[in-house]
């Protein structure tokens, strides 16, 4: 009976979003996104990445990724194949030297930790943890000189919470390396705290998978350098000394996938026209600001995160309360709202939201409009 209920809930025309999709792994395309790789397809796509018209493109990207992020001049933007977890695994033979130390609040950031005391050629990394939907700090006693490598996480995928990112007081020559992965694009953050910050383009960047990027400041070149130059043994595909290499001549160690080059590159061409970094973020707070003040005001919902600093403005994730949000979110994706499902392993009665810089402030509200309304149906 329930069911056949859902089924019957047709949420009305004016209250739907014009685009209905909210999900946090891959993410709203434009349109005009689509319409560059119908371009694309007549002249790039099906090409060889060795030559000039999809180097060009190549560069493009890193030209516009070092503008978008106000990159200094010595830094350099590092490609590969694969995504954030192929990365991990890359950090462990190229940037962590002898033992890291890791942030740990959801699953994501418990990804790199793991692949870290997986590593037999590493000491055993230190964990800080915090419960889902806090946010671990470093406390300068618990940290000894071996760390050489500090593994945070800006924003924490599954759990809808971020950090502020600072550099540690101390080991003072330890790089900070981020994964940005569903933060990039849509959260501010500065060169000065961080050596490598490391995303995958389908999230912020509306850009499919099948990529890496890596933003990593001198310091962190020097170590990729100094590891590779030690002999340590490393497989190619997973060779950041190879990849700088590459990304400096433009191009990937193998065959990437140009259509994602594609999109990205009209992205960011997308965000640096309408304002850049200050852009995005306004529009991310803006929809965070929605979204949040929505869940607050009602006696059904609460923000799951619980301190507002740590609130993500790029994926946000609600509790509902005497309500199913499972129930909410069969009825949102049968009137074509979707992806707002929780994070699977979190295991919570909650929604989550996207609020990447391609979702629409006014298409965010539209969906709290939808589910007051489902809610209103279901009691």
């Amino acid at each position: 009976m329930v069911a056949a209920a859902l089924i019957d809930i047709h949420i009305p025309a004016h209250l739907l979003p014009l685009d209905g999709r909210f999900g946090s792994g891959p993410s709203k395309i434009r349109s005009e996104q689509i319409d560059a790789v119908v371009r694309a397809s007549r002249n790039i796509l099906g090409t060889s990445h060795r030559q000039a018209p999809v180097k060009n493109l190549v560069g493009s990207v890193l030209d516009q990724l070092r503008q978008l992020f106000q990159l200094p001049q010595d830094w350099d933007v590092v490609i590969g194949n694969g995504g954030a977890s192929l990365f991990w695994d890359a950090a462990t033979f190229g940037l962590v030297q002898h033992r890291s130390g890791h942030l740990v609040f959801g699953e994501f950031s418990s990804k790199f930790a793991q692949a870290s005391l997986a590593a037999p050629h590493l000491g055993d990394p230190l964990v800080i943890e915090s419960a889902p939907g806090t946010v671990p700090t470093i406390e300068p006693a618990c940290v000894d000189s071996n760390i050489d490598t500090f593994c945070l996480t800006h924003n924490e995928t599954s759990t809808g919470a971020s950090m502020q990112l600072s550099r540690p007081a101390t080991p003072v020559d330890a790089l900070v390396v981020v994964d940005g992965t569903s933060a990039a694009g849509g959260i501010a953050w500065s060169p000065s705290e961080v050596d490598v910050y490391y995303f995958s383009p389908q999230k912020g960047f509306a850009s499919e998978g099948g990529t890496w990027i890596a933003l990593c400041s001198p310091r962190a070149v020097e170590r990729i350098n100094k590891i590779k130059s030690a002999g340590r043994w490393c497989p190619p595909s997973l060779d950041l000394s190879l990849a700088l290499e590459n990304s400096r001549a433009n191009q990937t160690y193998n065959t990437p996938s140009i259509s994602t080059f594609v999109m990205l590159n009209e992205q960011l061409g997308w965000m640096l026209d309408n304002g850049g970094m200050s852009w995005c973020t306004n529009r991310t707070q803006q929809s965070a600001d929605i979204l949040y003040g929505w869940a607050t005001s009602r006696p059904f919902t609460e923000p799951f995160v619980t301190n507002p600093q740590h609130r993500s403005p790029v994926v946000g994730t609600i509790d509902f309360i005497d309500v199913d949000a499972a129930q909410v979110a069969t009825v949102l994706r049968n009137n074509g709202i979707v992806d707002t499902e929780p994070y699977r392993k979190l295991g919570r009665n909650q929604l989550r939201v996207s609020m990447f810089p391609a979702v629409d402030p006014s298409d965010v509200q539209l969906l709290t409009s939808s589910i007051d309304y489902i809610v209103e149906q279901l009691s």
